[in-house]
């Protein structure tokens, strides 16, 4: 089983296209969709929507792991780029969550105290994989004949703050203490915190960049780079999954290897003399090694 949350409608409609046979599940009032993988049917997801904001997608990530113990979970959905070489479709596989809300705040100025959480390495490691060949491309909604979106490996910049210009404060703060981040969304930096409070469930967050946090937002989204975004991102988030083991959260590992020789049968004979008798011996032969015990009888 695994877990992808959304923040918004449009975000869970991309991934929903890609599942069959759902069914709703409900969890304390949270409504989830679980079905199977239109591709792979022995890949079952439940998918949930968290709405805007860390508070809620820290919430619903826990609930989410209580409700299914996962064996992976996934946020899905858009994000605006930092940077100009990012092309709107792009694909962001956050390798690092930074919370950028954290600072103490003097006289002089805001000091940034920040917080991060690092990708699963097994998660990372099987993405990096994908963008190598051509395969992960077919779950786009054209197939990927038209246009085939770039993958990035990169941190990712989290809080509830909606950036919309590359000259405010927060922009500002962007560029100097998380500098390598390369997109901005608002979600991520609760799913990774109440994932990594919730012990060893290997996590991972997946963007499509929408817009480029510039002012332009409006004019982006009117012309369809939200819906854009989201479907690359969950075509990606996907074709992870579907590589999977889905016990383990790891790539697959091939077939399990053939038993190895069975037990020799051991026969024993035993004899005794004198005064003594013969009860029971049991025992188990190791390699060249037998080890036995006696139960009844006089030794």
């Amino acid at each position: 089983m695994f877990v992808i949350l959304t923040a918004l409608n449009i975000e869970h409609q991309a991934v929903f296209e890609h599942l069959t046979d759902v069914h709703e599940r409900t969890c304390s009032g949270t409504l989830f969709e679980v079905g199977t993988l239109a591709t792979r049917p022995d890949r079952q997801v439940a998918l949930g929507v968290t709405g805007a904001g860390t508070t809620t997608a820290a919430t619903l990530t826990e609930r989410a792991r209580t409700e299914f113990s996962p064996t992976a979970m996934l946020f899905v959905g858009v994000a605006g780029g930092l940077r100009d070489w990012l092309e709107i479709g792009d694909v962001v596989a956050a390798t690092k969550v930074y919370s950028h809300h954290g600072a103490r705040s003097e006289d002089a100025g805001d000091l940034a105290r920040p917080r991060s959480w690092d990708a699963s390495h097994a998660l990372e490691q099987r993405a990096r994989r994908l963008p190598r060949g051509d395969a992960w491309y077919s779950y786009l909604p054209d197939g990927g004949e038209h246009v085939r979106p770039g993958v990035h490996f990169d941190p990712i910049a989290a809080g509830d703050v909606l950036l919309n210009s590359r000259t405010s404060s927060l922009a500002q703060a962007l560029r100097t203490n998380y500098n390598d981040a390369v997109a901005i969304e608002m979600e991520s930096s609760g799913f990774a915190h109440a994932a990594h409070l919730s012990g060893n469930v290997p996590t991972m967050t997946i963007r499509g960049i929408s817009d480029h946090a510039d002012g332009n937002k409006a004019a982006s989204d009117r012309a369809g780079t939200q819906l854009l975004a989201a479907r690359n991102a969950a075509a990606f988030a996907i074709a992870l999954i579907a590589a999977l083991d889905d016990a383990s959260g790891q790539e697959g590992r091939g077939p399990t290897p053939a038993a190895g020789p069975s037990m020799p049968t051991i026969h024993n004979t035993n004899s005794a003399s004198g005064n003594a008798r013969v009860g029971q011996q049991v025992g188990v032969q190791l390699g060249d090694y037998f080890r036995s015990g006696w139960t009844g009888g006089k030794r």
